[in-house]
């Protein structure tokens, strides 16, 4: 399945499967787009399959976020591979 990206007011909508065929088409897409908006949405739930590629191209994205100090967001229930990346766990504390 190809990849579609449609955006409108800084919400895009990401559709078929993000893999690495493909990967630079979402790499292409949203480079530099933390210059042109300071918050984007992201909809993944037409988002049918995704393999590390893809992970990994939204962790990059996350992460020029956090480093411009910028809002994305990530919504939809599409991949599970998706959320099990972000997920985040509790500390593990062990007693001194």
């Amino acid at each position: 399945m190809d990849l579609e990206i449609t955006d409108s007011n800084n919400f895009f909508k990401v559709k078929g499967s993000l893999d690495r065929h493909n990967i630079h088409l979402f790499k292409s897409k949203f480079r530099n787009i933390f210059e042109k908006a300071n918050a984007i949405t992201i909809s993944i739930e037409d988002l049918k399959s995704i393999d590390r590629h893809g992970v990994t191209a939204i962790a990059q994205l996350h992460n020029e976020s956090i480093v411009k100090q910028k809002r994305l967001s990530i919504i939809g229930l599409g991949c599970q591979e998706v959320f099990n990346h972000f997920k985040t766990k509790e500390p593990k504390i062990t007693a001194a």
